[in-house]
Order: structure tokens, then C-alpha cells, then sequence
């Protein structure tokens, strides 16, 4: 299995809330931080709300940051549609 170049930089948990973020590291196709934000509100509805500051990595990546965004938003929507799946 091959790693993924990065590092937990903030982890958060309270009542209602937990939230992850990490950041990237040399070798990750692009250069940021993303954080996902799980609340739950009073009626127990679950809202997910994920987190990106990212810009081109470095090397062969960087020619690939305009494909690299739109596979974020992909990968956002699988992780919203497991969260309602979850959730039922």
C-alpha cells in the first residue's frame, strides 16, 4: 500500500462536532491543507462540511492541478453520499 503524503496537523471533538484536517507533504500531488467538519445538529440531522486550501504541487503534478481539482470534487461528492447513506 503506498502512502499519502501527509500529516494530521488538527484533530477536534466536542458534543456535536469532530473535525479532522491535515496537511500535505513533499510527494502529494498538490500543496495545502483540507479539513472535514462533521456536525450534528439538535434535530440530528449530520452535515459534512469539507475544506480545501490547495495550490499545484511540485514536479509532474503541477501540469495535472486543473485535473487534480476537478478529482476533488468527485471524491467530495463520494464522501457526501456515504455520509447519507450512513446516516439512514
Amino acid at each position: 500500500m503506498q502512502a499519502e503524503h501527509v500529516e494530521i496537523i488538527a484533530t477536534i471533538s466536542t458534543g456535536h462536532r469532530a473535525a479532522l484536517a491535515y496537511g500535505t507533504l513533499e510527494g502529494h500531488p498538490v500543496s495545502g491543507e483540507e479539513a472535514f467538519i462533521v456536525h450534528r445538529d439538535d434535530d440530528g440531522n449530520v452535515n459534512l462540511t469539507p475544506r480545501s486550501l490547495t495550490r499545484a504541487g511540485w514536479g509532474p503534478w503541477r501540469g495535472l492541478f486543473p485535473l487534480i481539482l476537478i478529482a476533488q470534487r468527485v471524491y467530495r461528492r463520494q464522501y457526501l453520499s456515504a455520509l447519507r447513506r450512513s446516516s439512514q
